[in-house]
């Protein structure tokens, strides 16, 4: 019997073709029952925790794990009840061609010896599916070639981040935890020797593999890491700077005034006079406020994150109530969470010299004012209207414009793309089941902000007078559907199961079934998640994923 090879074999030797893609969500207290692979299988968990029994062995999954497997292999998933489950399964083959140029399936592992993969960023990876598994199903030979582009671009990025050789990935994780400790310890004496023998790895191999991760030496990268700090504080704090140079880690006042003016080009007195100057300005709630005129510690508590990213500004605290599970939410790595509602005692902690409130609670903004100069912010007013006011008060005017401008130019371009699939006039309506199986229709905010363009889609009558009221949304009741329905339907799917139960009644009924949407197969069914968000992040991503959702048909 021929031994069978232990490595993967030369790449160029394989080809990969999608087969199929799914995506299974079910509740907390889901198990299922065992079945065999047919095929390669790639399985992605976006949400949810348990165990993965793959033949005989078992690991413990949780958001943002993958898994292959090889045909033939036994699966069987069992949650942990904690959460609900989501998981992406796509079913692909691969075949190789020999030297002899004969084409043969392979159904060998692809990275042998292990089930679990790794890729970073799981953002990256968790977007390039969520694309795949819009393209569903193809119509044309086009569509089809177009899917089977997306999923070699997807296996690219699987094989680059595991054919590595373990001890590789190892000895550079290392090291990545080296800085990571650094950011956290900045303020404390750090030396290369240090953190050489904390990632476990010789000094003289240390340093290279630093600058490759970070292309900075590890001693200037803890200047700038301490340097950004001190920037902070004299930014909003009247402290001696002696005291502000221990406090980022300088033990000699004169030599941090020395690398401070290095690194910026002025000396820290000069900087802090600059950066203190403040601006009074009037809040969306009437309340005058004294803000600096370049924040620089910024919390920003609403559901509105990604219009500080289309201007360029990190946030120091957030609610994760507002990013979890959202597009946002690749750009919120070490923001901290001040809780849902605000939180006073997270949130002066970290400090901050503005905070952003997106909150009409008086009460609330009595206790949030006390800790830094506090403004509230109206996050369900129109996009162009909240880059400005945020620019305004982040000293990011011109970079508000700029984003518009572009913005503006990429959607008109779009529309006019859509042109050839959208008839003159044509209305749409988007519709979710929310806080169990109450119905609403959406109106100024969400998905429904992007689709009603002058040559995009028209509001129906009863959802013009919502939009002129400047109402986000209207609560309706099952038997007002058709008073409301376009001629396309996008139904968003809420995580709740209440939600998707009464989401799937309406859509079973004989009500739904007789209006002009579902029968010319119009109805699109989307993540709210993920899409009813008016941020300008969301907007932006929506000009690639809408030409994407209207070529599906219910």
């Amino acid at each position: 019997m021929t031994q069978l090879s232990i490595h993967t074999p030369p790449l160029r030797s394989l080809s990969f073709q999608l087969s199929d893609i799914t995506r299974v969500e079910q509740l907390a207290d889901w198990h299922s029952t065992s079945t065999d692979c047919t095929m390669h299988t790639l399985l992605v968990f976006e949400r949810g925790s348990g165990s993965l029994h793959i033949n005989q062995t078992t690991f413990e999954y949780m958001a943002g794990k993958s898994y292959l497997v090889s045909p033939g292999t036994s699966l069987r998933v069992d949650s942990d009840g904690s959460s609900e489950i989501c998981v992406y399964r796509i079913a692909f083959t691969i075949i190789q061609t020999h030297s002899d140029g004969e084409h043969l399936s392979y159904s060998q592992q692809l990275f042998p010896g292990r089930f679990e993969i790794s890729t970073y960023p799981w953002s990256r990876l968790l977007r390039m599916i969520e694309e795949l598994y819009a393209g569903k199903p193809g119509k044309t030979e086009m569509d089809w070639y177009t899917q089977q582009v997306r999923f070699v671009q997807l296996m690219g990025f699987i094989l680059e981040h595991n054919l590595r050789s373990n001890h590789s990935q190892g000895t550079s994780q290392s090291v990545q935890n080296t800085i990571q400790y650094m950011q956290h310890n900045y303020m404390n004496p750090i030396t290369v020797k240090q953190l050489a023998q904390l990632a476990n790895v010789s000094q003289w191999r240390y340093t290279p593999i630093f600058q490759e991760l970070t292309g900075r030496r590890p001693l200037d990268y803890l200047t700038e890491l301490r340097i950004t700090r001190a920037k902070e504080l004299l930014s909003c704090s009247d402290q001696p700077l002696r005291e502000i140079a221990e406090r980022v880690g300088f033990t000699d006042e004169y030599y941090f005034n020395r690398r401070f003016r290095h690194t910026t080009g002025i000396t820290p007195k000069q900087y802090a006079r600059r950066m203190q100057g403040k601006v009074r300005v009037k809040d969306w709630t009437g309340h005058e406020v004294d803000i600096p005129v370049t924040p620089q510690r910024i919390i920003y508590h609403g559901e509105t994150y990604g219009d500080l990213v289309a201007l360029g500004v990190k946030a120091v605290g957030g609610s994760s109530y507002f990013i979890q599970g959202t597009i946002c939410e690749e750009y919120v790595h070490r923001i901290e969470d001040v809780g849902h509602p605000c939180n006073p005692h997270a949130s002066r902690m970290l400090e901050p010299d503005l905070i952003i409130m997106a909150n009409e609670d008086e009460s609330l903004y009595r206790s949030i004012s006390q800790i830094a100069p506090t403004v509230t912010f109206n996050s369900f007013a129109p996009l162009d209207q909240r880059l400005h006011t945020l620019g305004s008060l982040l000293g990011k005017q011109r970079e508000a414009q700029q984003w518009l401008d572009t913005y503006t130019a990429k959607e008109n371009a779009m529309w006019r793309e859509l042109r050839a699939h959208i008839k003159p006039g044509e209305t749409a309506s988007v519709f979710i089941y929310d806080h169990g199986d109450r119905l609403f229709v959406m109106g100024t905010t969400g998905l429904s902000s992007a689709l009603y363009h002058p040559v995009g889609f028209r509001p129906v009558d009863k959802i013009q007078h919502i939009l002129d009221s400047g109402s986000g949304f209207m609560e309706i009741n099952s038997g007002q559907v058709a008073d409301y329905a376009g001629d396309r339907i996008f139904m968003l799917i809420n995580g709740n199961e209440l939600s998707r139960q009464a989401t799937r009644r309406l859509m079973c009924s004989d009500s739904w079934q007789q209006l002009s949407a579902v029968r010319a197969g119009y109805v699109y069914q989307v993540n709210a998640l993920h899409w009813n968000l008016s941020d300008a992040l969301t907007r932006e991503r929506l000009l690639q994923a809408l030409p994407l959702l209207l070529s599906q048909t219910s």
